[in-house]
């Protein structure tokens, strides 16, 4: 992600003319925007200035100057910077990717990262660092069914930047690494349960030590799949040896692989097509040197890689500067046919600008945190082809990040980076819909914004079987493959 002018707290709430308390939104630290709570998710209504179609009508200023929401939401600052975790310990700033897991009591136990390295007013303190040099690390917070921290804690310490991250299926976090610091630059396991134990600081080299931004975990077959925050940035997947899905498999070994494009030989081509025929090969990398090694072989080379999520079947990610005009762009890798889409591409900023953290909604809607320039917000996409804005970031010049929702899909959770803040968010959400998360992963993307390809690559993609998304992605890293 990109490192944004911190401002001095204090500073930022006194030139805002905010106090403390203002911003905290007094002693409830509720801010309502109405309460119409006929506003449901399917009520997808007229275009905003923006020029995207709203998927719960327009946003509301915040009179707080923090967030805006549509009418009907509610929002509390949960944890800030600079105050303090439970056992008195300052909570770090610089937050970062978070995950929510089912807690005791119908809690939530939300795990964050904190994009620290050594300069800080408010580093994460360890009692047990990866490496006391440093000041990176994650934190966890018990929030109760009210949606009101219980405690606050430390889970690791000692690392650099961890920046993004993902959850695994078996309820530990991963958190990650981007930097190509000696020593630094990989992934670790944090059991949220046993904060600080030397799980949280044993690193799983054969990850491969990058410049690392977010990874996640295919369920059905334990692979991993990452990302990668460099200029240019490669694709990974980490086969474990161990699939068990346990606390700890990961960290016994496993094969690191770089993902490349490739023309088949006719033995590999499909019978029903003549001439070229192309495909996504896994390429094997040395995890200590995965970036040199997947250059050298011409893997795919990406603009800027950030979020990632795995869902339906289907893994997405961004590419932050990714497209023609740099805004951005969201793929989609789909394991069981092993083919990579370019789903959307940014051309114009009021559409989209630099997504980064991405996840797929419980009702299933793609939902992009942008880090651009200026007004950040939050863009939703629904499997039908429509787009809306859900959230305005007031703050300026400070990026969203770590966007997750509760289990139970009635909270969710965001990052204002810096003053670092979280914020849980609730209103008249959706229902659940599996079905549609599903979808989702096959749906065609918004008309107006999705990858325009000449009419000869269509003719081609055609006869080759492909979607159209397929060639794009590979006619925009360069494939000749008309």
């Amino acid at each position: 992600m990109n490192e944004k002018s911190n401002m001095d707290r204090r500073k930022f709430l006194k030139v805002g003319g905010m106090s403390t308390a203002t911003i905290a939104l007094g002693a409830t630290g509720i801010l309502s925007l109405g309460g119409n709570s006929a506003l449901a998710a399917s009520a997808k209504s007229s275009a905003n200035s923006k020029g995207v179609l709203s998927g719960y009508g327009p946003l509301i200023d915040d009179t707080g100057g923090v967030f805006k929401l549509p009418r009907g939401f509610q929002y509390r600052i949960i944890s800030e910077e600079g105050g303090k975790l439970s056992d008195g310990r300052p909570i770090p700033s610089m937050f970062d990717g978070m995950a929510a897991f089912n807690g005791p009591k119908n809690s939530t136990l939300l795990v964050r990262n904190h994009e620290l390295s050594t300069d800080t007013s408010n580093p994460v303190i360890g009692k047990n660092p990866y490496d006391k040099d440093n000041t990176g690390g994650t934190t966890a917070l018990l929030i109760g069914a009210n949606r009101k921290v219980q405690e606050e804690y430390v889970t690791s310490a000692g690392t650099i930047r961890n920046c993004a991250g993902g959850a695994t299926p078996w309820g530990t976090w991963l958190t990650c690494e981007e930097t190509l610091e000696e020593g630094h630059g990989y992934v670790f396991e944090v059991d949220p349960l046993d904060p600080e134990s030397n799980l949280s600081k044993t690193p799983i080299r054969e990850m491969g030590a990058f410049s690392h931004e977010a990874v996640d975990v295919d369920p059905a077959t334990g692979i991993v799949y990452l990302t990668e925050d460099a200029g240019p940035s490669y694709f990974y997947r980490y086969i474990p040896v161990d699939r068990s899905q346990k606390i700890g498999s990961l960290q016994k070994g496993g094969k690191l692989q770089a993902a490349a494009f490739e023309e088949l030989s006719s033995d590999e081509a499909s019978n029903f097509y003549s001439g070229q025929k192309f495909g996504i090969v896994w390429k094997d990398v040395n995890p200590e040197k995965p970036t040199l090694e997947a250059r050298q072989q011409g893997c795919i080379q990406f603009s800027r890689l950030e979020g990632c999520h795995f869902v339906g079947g289907v893994f997405w990610f961004s590419d932050t500067s990714g497209g023609s005009e740099n805004l951005g762009t969201v793929y989609r890798y789909i394991p069981a046919t092993n083919t990579l889409e370019l789903f959307y591409e940014s051309t114009n900023s009021n559409d989209l600008e630099s997504p980064d953290n991405i996840t797929i909604t419980p009702w299933g809607d793609l939902w992009i945190a942008e880090d651009g320039n200026g007004t950040d917000r939050i863009i939703g996409i629904t499997p039908e082809g429509e787009t809306y804005v859900f959230a305005e970031n007031m703050l300026n010049n400070s990026e969203l990040a770590g966007p997750t929702f509760s289990p139970d899909g009635k909270t969710f959770f965001i990052n204002i980076q810096s003053p670092g803040l979280t914020l849980a968010i609730w209103g008249p959400f959706a229902r659940r819909n599996s079905g549609n998360q599903r979808r989702m992963g096959h749906a065609a993307p918004p008309k107006n914004y999705e990858p325009k390809i000449p009419e000869n690559l269509a003719a081609f993609a055609e006869v080759q079987g492909m979607s159209y998304l397929e060639a794009a992605a590979y006619q925009r890293h360069g494939m000749p493959i008309i």
